[in-house]
């Protein structure tokens, strides 16, 4: 394998957060196809419900570690969301409560997500990167 191809592959693989937004992406898609089903859906319903919640679980996981390179404050907040997201995924099962705060919050995560995606190019880039404005 050349060089050139090595770098090509290595432009394609995703970072961490690409990884994390790709699976919040997909998450709530699902989310979002089953959100105006009838309650007779109720496998379908279920299904996205779990995975969600399955994903929350393993981001609190992930933030209880003391290994985790995320700030404390952060980590705690995800931990707490993780919990609503455990309670109210209940609920919506139980209750037939709205799955929207669900896509919501997932929506909140990507925007997150997404900002820090974007800083972090901008700083790989350099300076060339900033603005004239702020430069100025």
């Amino acid at each position: 394998m050349s060089i050139r191809a090595y770098q090509k592959v290595q432009q394609r693989v995703e970072t961490p957060r690409e990884t994390e937004y790709r699976l919040f992406t997909e998450v709530t898609r699902a989310l979002n196809e089953v959100k105006t089903l009838p309650s007779t859906e109720l496998g379908a319903k279920m299904k996205a419900l779990d995975w969600n919640r399955r994903v929350w679980n393993f981001l609190a996981m992930d933030c209880s570690n003391e290994q985790n390179g995320l700030p404390s404050q952060l980590r705690a907040s995800i931990i707490s969301l993780s919990m609503f997201v455990s309670k109210y995924t209940s609920q919506v099962i139980r209750e037939n409560e709205d799955i929207e705060p669900l896509i919501d919050i997932n929506i909140a995560i990507m925007q997150g997500l997404a900002a820090q995606n974007q800083l972090a190019q901008a700083q790989s880039q350099g300076e060339d990167a900033i603005p004239q404005a702020a430069s100025a």
